[in-house]
């Protein structure tokens, strides 16, 4: 088992093909996975839907093991484990979230927050008391469901506009518990809400008035062609299009956010600070995607490019840190873009779900290099090895970890860089999808009914493959603490099918064996492998990816560097003290717990 300690100290196919005339086995390197054909198993987009590139698997496909496994373990035994006795927002007394009637004292986004990572970290475990507890909310959810097709807590503005970025969460939470059990009133359920979010009025939709959900709304159109992709109704496609017409538009660099709750941004400030509709972290780590997911529908290369082009914009202005994230704590500002400015822990783990989704659109390594980067360098620095406790804000250069408050160095003011399990309402909740998406996505479908390992862990991967053979993949290895990937091929008969493997940015100088015999190739950075051959029970392939230590310069942040080492950085290792202090004396304002939890 790995010392998860370590984690906080380290901070089109080109020309190349080789042919084994003696196994028929053929090797290529590839820039992306083809989406030339549908894979035959395995839900991609259905006509007129561009096909994805790569597919996610269903929940439950692949299991983790290693340093990963480690991680879940901790989550159920810590804080993600233990919040529903210990939230005020997961009180099952008067939560609007299992109200038939919409009303209720807990009712919007922490709920759902929670219930995407604890309910797919069960799932992953196979844990019969987290399932159950999963299952207990999930019912209430569907028994929640109004003649009209609303569900959960109804919440208005003053214009009588509803909110519904709370419910594009739960969405989440119900397409998981689907590929679990295979459950079809979620079918139904998701249909008729889509009827309801279709037939409401387009002048009190989604942006016309609420500040959230108009920058978010890619995760309600993701799961918009979740179902299209499942019952094949017109009608969602009516609705993606209403959904993406009334978003906050990522792809409008020209234009700014016309809501009064973002007043404060002035002329004054650089016209490059109206290259993007909004500089909250979360906001921005999680709304760039929008635009390539609606690029599914539309076809159109340049709403793909919009998300890449939001991307590099907050990273050119205040990424310039290592880690894979940027200074937006809570809100990037100009003049302060230094490694002294942080990121929410929220803020990390919608970067790596963006990235996961980004990934399986476009098949672009780069998605891959960037999740990997957030995953070992940043998200493990926001929350106690024992995951009991978390904090809000995390900075590159972070050696103190106190209840004081920083503003304006911080942009929060008040006690935001504080481990404690009771405060930051939102990461609180939010932090538990981190892990258990980022296990779901090791592996991933091709189109060409083949299977590709995306991201590298320790894991087992049972998946239809070539003529319909359901094949077992067991991944052995202890990256990125060490080079070599071992997959040991088990099947009940030989089966051909194309074996993707991810070659990262960083490695120049991959190595192939396939049982014991070295391969020559050539493989270049930021490409995959794509070895196609009629594999057999007990087939072995090992990858090696040499890591080599390098500097990264930081150009725009007074050339500062950074130490590599393939897929980590390090850090100067920092002495320890730590102060047990009153949850109560440093949490935050708006926290609040259950009576009678031991705070």
């Amino acid at each position: 088992m790995i010392n998860i300690r370590i984690f906080l100290s380290l901070i089109l196919a080109v020309p190349f093909v080789a042919i084994s005339q003696k196994s028929n086995t053929s090797i290529s390197i590839v820039n992306k996975p083809t989406n030339q054909s549908s894979n035959s198993y395995y839900l991609n987009n259905r006509a007129p839907l561009v096909q994805a590139r790569l597919i996610k698997l269903p929940v439950g496909s692949i299991q983790p093991k290693g340093w990963l496994l480690e991680y879940l373990k901790r989550q159920q035994s810590g804080l993600t484990g233990n919040l529903m006795n210990i939230s005020a927002w997961l009180q099952k007394a008067d939560n609007a979230w299992l109200s038939k009637n919409g009303k209720g004292k807990y009712g919007w986004e922490e709920v759902p927050y929670w219930l995407k990572g604890f309910g797919n970290i069960g799932y992953l475990l196979n844990d019969p008391k987290m399932i159950a507890e999963t299952k207990f909310w999930i019912d209430g959810v569907l028994n929640s469901q109004r003649p009209d097709g609303d569900f959960g807590a109804v919440i208005l503005d003053k214009n009588g506009a509803e909110d519904f970025w709370a419910k594009m969460i739960m969405l989440y939470c119900l397409q998981s518990y689907y590929e679990y059990t295979k459950e079809n009133r979620v079918i139904a359920f998701m249909s008729n809400y889509f009827n309801y979010q279709l037939n409401y009025p387009e002048e009190k939709f989604i942006q016309r008035f609420h500040y959230w959900q108009g920058l978010r709304t890619g995760d309600n159109l993701h799961s918009v062609i979740w179902l299209y992709n499942i019952t094949g109704e017109k009608k969602l496609l009516q609705l993606a299009e209403k959904i993406h017409r009334n978003s906050t538009s990522w792809s409008n660099r020209n234009q700014l956010f016309k809501n009064g709750n973002h007043a404060k941004i002035t002329p004054a400030w650089p016209d490059w600070f109206n290259l993007l509709p909004d500089w909250h972290n979360v906001n921005v780590a999680q709304g760039f995607r929008e635009p390539a997911i609606y690029y599914q529908l539309s076809g159109q290369e340049k709403d793909l490019r919009a998300s890449y082009e939001a991307h590099s914009i907050v990273r050119k202005y205040f990424g310039q840190v290592p880690g894979g994230m940027f200074g937006g704590d809570e809100v990037s500002r100009p003049g302060y873009a230094d490694p002294r400015q942080g990121i929410e822990t929220c803020g990390m783990v919608e970067e790596m779900n963006s990235d996961e989704e980004m990934l399986r659109i476009s098949g672009d390594t780069k998605w891959a290099d960037q999740a990997e980067n957030v995953a070992f360098n940043t998200y493990p620095a926001a929350v106690m090895p024992d995951f009991k406790s978390l904090r809000y804000i995390t900075s590159p250069n972070m050696v103190l970890n106190d209840d004081k408050n920083h503003h304006p160095g911080i942009d929060n003011s008040g006690p935001f860089l504080m481990m404690n399990p009771f405060s930051s309402r939102c990461c609180q909740h939010n932090h538990a999808q981190g892990w258990p998406y980022y296990a779901e996505n090791l592996w991933m479908a091709s189109a060409d009914n083949g299977v590709a390992s995306t991201l590298y862990a320790a894991s087992v991967v049972k998946v239809k493959v070539g003529n319909g053979e359901e094949v077992t993949i067991r991944e052995e290895t202890n990256y990125p603490f060490e080079e070599k990937i071992r997959f040991k091929i088990s099947a009940h008969k030989a089966v051909r099918f194309p074996l993707y493997l991810r070659v990262p940015s960083w490695c120049n100088n991959a190595g192939l064996r396939i049982n014991g015999e070295k391969k020559k190739i050539s493989a270049a950075s930021s490409n995959f492998l794509r070895i196609e051959a009629l594999w057999k029970n007990g087939d072995v392939v090992e990858l090696d990816l040499p890591m080599n230590l390098e500097l990264t310069t930081w150009k725009e942040n007074k050339s500062s560097v950074s130490v590599n080492y393939g897929p980590l950085t390090f850090s100067l290792k920092i002495g320890e003290e730590y102060i047990k202090k009153s949850s109560k004396e440093t949490a935050i304002g708006d926290s609040k717990w259950q009576e009678g939890a031991d705070a």
